[in-house]
Order: C-alpha cells, then structure tokens, then sequence
C-alpha cells in the first residue's frame, strides 16, 4: 500500500487513511504486538506523520520526538497508551534491553517507532514496516514495505 502526501496539510487526510486501512487490519489485532517501524531519512517526515496519526487517533497529548528519553507515552481518544519510540540516539542495544523494550512491544499497546533499523533484531515478527520518502517538490511517499508473520 502506498499512500501519498502532496503538501503538508495533506498528512493528517494521509494519517486518517493509515488509521483506518492499516491500524484497523487484523493483522495488528490486540492479539498480537501492535508496533509500527517507521524508516526515513533524517527529515523524511516520520515525527511530523506519527504527530498526525495521533491526533487522528484521538491523542490530545503534545507529540515530540523522544529523541533523549527513547520513549514517550500519550493516550488516544479511548485512554489507551501509544507508545512513540526514537531509537537514534542508542548507542548500545544494552540500552534497549534496560528500558524493557519488550513490555512495551507486546504489550498490545501500539508502538510507533522511529529509526527502527538500529534495533531490527528486537522487532516483533508481526512488526508493521513502512517507509516514508521526502521527494524533491516537498511531497512525501509512505509505503508498507513488509509484513512479516
């Protein structure tokens, strides 16, 4: 599935339709590790698209990058947590074995994460991988890349 952003008053229609074609599907059911792995070059837009999404999901909270505290926590529009990770900054896996990556991960819980590749072997097999691409004029291309089960 591809989903494009032409401008950015376009990425809150682009995360309603995430929300509703992907987030809805059952192979994120509650059953299973809800975690989204969000990959981009520095720039590309996956804080800008995450923040959208969260809204769209019905999150009042303030949504920043948790580039120093790795994760932040915000509550969707019927209380349940979202977690937002940023993995730029490890400099260790230790680091994620330390903060206790798996109860957040499966803890059916949605898990957005930025910068997923410097912790790829941690990832649930069910993890959701979606690439998101900044083109010269400005507009963006999203792309689930890979479902693994």
């Amino acid at each position: 599935m591809i989903i494009n952003i032409q401008k950015s008053e376009d990425t809150d229609n682009a995360a309603r339709q995430f929300s509703k074609e992907v987030l809805s599907s059952p192979a994120l059911s509650p059953d299973t590790p809800r975690v989204v792995a969000f990959y981009g070059k520095m720039g590309a837009g996956k804080t800008t698209f995450i923040k959208s999404l969260c809204k769209v999901l019905g999150s009042d909270d303030v949504v920043t990058s948790p580039t120093f505290a790795i994760v932040n926590e915000y509550t969707d529009g019927k209380g349940k947590p979202i977690y937002h990770f940023d993995f730029y900054r490890i400099k260790n896996i230790t680091e994620v074995y330390d903060m206790g990556y798996e109860d957040y991960f499966y803890s059916g819980n949605l898990c957005l994460i930025e910068w997923p590749e410097l912790i790829e072997d941690l990832l649930p097999e069910e993890a959701l991988h979606v690439n998101i691409t900044a083109r010269e004029d400005d507009s963006r291309v999203l792309e689930i890349i890979e479902t693994r089960h």
